[in-house]
């Protein structure tokens, strides 16, 4: 078997990307590839705890729930069989067991079965049908108890729910961002011991007709720092574009970058076939636009190599099989993805603070200042240098973006025939509504602001984050922001409706300042 058919389990028109309880195997070799590249996972762990501790008669229903993808009948078939003395397998709540009948109604068949059993049940259900049996499902006590769980993501003693959405793919730290999920599966199909996948892969290389750019894309693959820009993409595709990742779109995608129609590279911004590379386009290292990159740009397009350059992809073509270009745009993409590995005279590290990203890493950082904040002092320091610095700042700069002149402090009312109405409004960090808020997942954090003692929040995102830091900048939204700006439009009302309120306002037009003063229900004007 050729190395690009042992790869074709990764792809997602792959008969093994769902797995089903068949009797007999596809292929062996196949399926031996399929179970080795197969990684146990946390919500997999606590499944089987949950199995194990069952006793004779237990009555409860264990819902695995999530997304189409992420890994539940892959996890369902591989216990149904061990612990179908204990209870009843529902491996596809979205399937039915006759042609004419609706999913909805085979899941009231279940239940129905399960409650006249002395079986606990298991059911794999997206929770999208979750949704739908609440509403259409004949059961009440399942539908109460499913609402119940969308409500409050509690679990009660007979009815456990486990979801795939409460164990994140992405870990933030104060330091940046990770992620074991992506890390293991491509340390697993690249690791150079015990490796199955490499063993075809050494087998490949040595044949006399090689798919060359196929053991390219597995080299450059192999490599620890390309391993960790591919995470870096995945993250800014979950965060800014809201991608989610399962585990079959991840492998489909690992398919996608080792297809020998291009370069890895090439493939991983070109692909728009592919759900997340359609996604990525829009953040290709090619479209960077910086000094030294132009510079770079307009020399390769003239022919003009510099020494280093050439040295550099001479070692690319002899050890890496990459042939030389004159592609200046895949070279970009090639320096991007090898980041910090040392290769040759590191020629592609000229070009590390072009494809900086300092946005991520802030993000980072104030995610876990919100969502581990305890109250010390550094914890305080920091977050009202944000708040000063980029959430007040922003916000001031955008709510009086249509005023002619106004103080520090003061913020835009309303504008009536030319007079434009503004008062001070007091903004602090309410430390307090930070410590205390619920934890958020990794695509926003809660950000808690206290307006003249009055508690308002405001979600943010990281693009979000990216608007204000531009406005302050001096950006001017426009209408193709409206998803993002919606939010600070919203959090603008809030802070109108309690400075509405005050008891001093200031009139401005053409230079003429009128103060207004309610003190005990009677209006001190002066300025006029």
């Amino acid at each position: 078997m050729r190395f690009v058919d042992v790869l074709s389990v990764l792809s997602k028109s792959s008969p093994y990307a769902v797995s089903t309880e068949r009797k007999e195997a596809i292929s062996a070799e196949l399926d031996a590839i399929k179970k080795y590249l197969y990684i146990e996972t946390d919500i997999q762990k606590d499944f089987e705890k949950h199995l194990t501790t069952l006793s004779a008669g237990d009555k409860k229903i264990i819902f695995l729930c999530g997304s189409s993808g992420d890994g539940k009948s892959e996890i369902l078939t591989q216990y149904a069989s061990k612990f179908s003395h204990k209870a009843t397998f529902h491996l596809d709540a979205t399937h039915s067991f006759e042609p004419d009948e609706s999913a909805i109604s085979t899941l009231d068949k279940v239940f129905a079965d399960y409650e006249h059993s002395d079986k606990a049940l298991v059911v794999g259900i997206n929770v999208g049908m979750m949704g739908n049996y609440v509403e259409e499902g004949g059961n009440e006590n399942v539908c109460n108890a499913i609402a119940n769980y969308l409500d409050s993501k509690t679990s009660t003693f007979e009815y456990v729910f486990l979801n795939f959405e409460d164990y994140p793919k992405f870990n933030l730290t104060s330091t940046g961002h990770s992620s074991d999920f992506v890390k293991a599966i491509l340390q697993r199909i690249t690791k150079r011991e015990d490796n199955i996948v490499r063993q075809y892969f050494d087998k490949e290389k040595a044949s006399h007709d090689s798919n060359k750019v196929l053991c390219t894309n597995y080299q450059l693959l192999s490599i620890p720092q390309v391993q960790d820009r591919i995470v870096d993409v995945l993250f800014k595709a979950r965060l800014i574009k809201d991608q989610f990742l399962t585990a079959r779109t991840l492998l489909d995608f690992v398919h996608t970058l080792l297809s020998p129609e291009g370069y890895l590279f090439d493939n991983m911004f070109n692909a728009p076939d592919n759900e997340i590379s359609s996604k990525i386009v829009d953040f290709d290292p090619a479209d960077v636009r910086t000094e030294n990159v132009d510079k770079f740009l307009l020399s390769t397009s003239l022919g003009l190599f510099d020494k280093r350059f050439e040295e550099f992809t001479s070692y690319l073509s002899s050890e890496f099989g990459i042939r030389q270009s004159k592609n200046s745009h895949s070279y970009l993409r090639l320096f991007y993805l090898l980041e910090e590995a040392e290769i040759a005279n590191n020629y592609h590290k000229d070009f590390l603070d072009d494809f900086d990203e300092p946005l991520l890493d802030k993000y980072a950082k104030v995610w876990n200042l919100h969502t581990h904040f305890v109250g010390d002092k550094e914890e305080k320091r920091e977050l009202k240098a944000f708040y000063k610095e980029t959430i007040f700042s922003s916000i001031h700069t955008y709510i009086n973006r249509n005023a002619k002149s106004i103080g520090k402090g003061k913020f835009l009312i309303s504008s009536h025939n030319g007079y434009q109405i503004m008062t001070e409004v007091d903004m602090e960090p309410d430390f307090t509504a930070i410590q205390h808020a619920p934890p958020t997942s990794t695509s926003y954090f809660v950000a808690n602001i206290s307006v003249e003692g009055q508690s308002v929040s405001m979600p943010v995102n990281i693009n979000l984050l990216n608007m204000m830091n531009r406005i302050i900048g001096g950006y001017r939204p426009n209408k193709h922001d409206k998803n993002t700006i919606v939010i600070l439009d919203d959090f603008a009302d809030h802070i109108a409706d309690i400075a509405s309120s005050k008891d001093k306002l200031t009139i401005v037009k053409d230079g003429l300042t009128i103060s207004l003063r309610n003190d005990d229900d009677e209006i001190e004007v002066s300025g006029v």
